[in-house]
């Protein structure tokens, strides 16, 4: 019985639930819903003491608890520091963004975050520069050392696979541009960017293994291209209207056609996310492209954000799942259309945040209710200088509080 817990008397007459001790109605409610789990707070004050106990609290399913991010700083400009936002833009915050508790190195990035773990690019003091990938759970401030390839300098996408709810083990995914993996200018294909090999690290098996991208499926993937692990496939949006799907091996599985609206090339609105173990995708269109697909909206004169969820998984068939005009997203904080980056879903609800401006106001949208937050600017309030945030991940962080990250010691860098 976790330290703290109640063991309920005999003879205490109540509903037999009441009967339960607090390690087993933990233990129940830790396998519902987040949506229900969240309601089960608002049952009882024992009930709503379960969530904040610290051993029943590593049971129960999380929400997004904010976002990392890196902005220029003014005693350092055009050096960058990296910051956390909570998701509600407000308070004290959750998370130390500095990440102090891993060994120092020169310079550490923030690659990607999966189910709690984050994924760091790890520079060190040496000439030329080498790096080290570093796994770890904020939560915990628990770490493990992944070794680099002798492509992980330049790569450009990286991204973490994890599902605590399969395995404790995680997944490390490197793909590899043909001009860094080493042919020559002379042999480079006509296709700007293309992958040339997928190299993928598993910390059950510690090493790594390659796969080349067979000639005919000529793909790139944007730096922003967020990525998406479900059902133990990588996927992750790439040029050319397609989202390319991997297994934890590298092995390139399938394509998925994203929907057919015209819009920008490489613009960030793009993109593939998980929510609600769903695939949903994101555009952005002007009102031309909007009224080929529908002559329903109020707001045909406007430009649009669409929102898509691909519900037939095995046909790769997209529904349309809702659509906000830029007008409705931004009025009150920017005048006309906007730069902006669709940057995360939340994991159980139908919401999206979204930075815009030159301010780079955070803003979140509830889809069912057709509300809109703004939460917070994360701009330089005025000062002479000016940093796109854009161009810079966001990462969504979901607190993950299981204390394994892997087995075996830890390696020092």
């Amino acid at each position: 019985m976790a330290p703290g817990s109640k063991k309920k008397k005999k003879g205490v007459k109540g509903s037999p639930v009441d009967k339960l001790t607090d390690d087993i109605l933990a233990d129940i409610i830790s396998r519902v819903p987040y949506k229900s789990s969240r309601c089960c707070k608002c049952v009882s004050t024992r009930w709503r003491d379960l969530f904040s106990h610290p051993d029943h609290r590593k049971k129960m399913p999380q929400s997004i608890a904010g976002f990392f991010y890196e902005d220029c700083n003014e005693d350092r400009f055009p050096e960058k520091a990296r910051y956390f936002i909570n998701v509600t833009g407000k308070g004290y915050r959750l998370i130390d963004p500095s990440l102090s508790f891993l060994p120092k190195c020169e310079r550490l990035d923030i690659m990607d975050c999966c189910n709690g773990l984050l994924l760091c690019r790890c520079w060190k003091d040496t000439y030329p520069e080498t790096v080290d990938y570093v796994v770890c759970n904020p939560a915990t401030m628990k770490w493990v050392v992944v070794p680099a390839t002798e492509w992980s300098s330049k790569v450009d996408v990286t991204r973490l696979g994890f599902d605590s709810a399969v395995s404790a083990h995680f997944h490390v995914f490197e793909f590899i541009r043909e001009e860094v993996w080493g042919i020559d200018e002379s042999e480079l294909s006509n296709y700007g960017g293309r992958i040339e090999a997928v190299a993928t690290y598993s910390s059950k098996a510690g090493v790594w293994t390659h796969k080349m991208v067979k000639k005919y499926n000529d793909f790139a993937i944007p730096a922003h291209s967020k990525g998406a692990f479900l059902n133990g496939i990588m996927h992750l949006a790439a040029y050319d209207d397609m989202v390319v799907t991997f297994d934890v091996k590298g092995k390139l599985l399938r394509f998925i056609g994203t929907p057919s609206p015209p819009y920008c090339y490489e613009c960030p609105v793009n993109d593939v996310f998980l929510s609600q173990g769903q695939l949903h995708f994101t555009c952005s269109t002007d009102s031309e492209s909007y009224d080929i697909i529908s002559q329903e909206s109020s707001e045909s004169d406007s430009s649009n954000l669409l929102v898509w969820v691909l519900e037939d998984y095995s046909s790769g068939k997209w529904t349309l799942k809702h659509t906000v005009s830029h007008l409705q997203l931004f009025r009150d904080i920017y005048p006309g259309y906007p730069d902006y980056n669709v940057i995360s879903f939340h994991p159980e609800r139908n919401m999206i945040f979204i930075v815009c401006g030159y301010n780079n106001t955070l803003i979140s949208y509830e889809m069912d209710c057709k509300k809109r937050c703004a939460l917070r600017q994360l701009g330089q309030d005025g000062h002479e200088y000016y940093c796109d945030t854009k161009k810079n991940p966001f990462i969504p962080y979901v607190p993950l509080f299981t204390e394994s990250l892997v087995d075996g010691p830890r390696k020092p860098i």
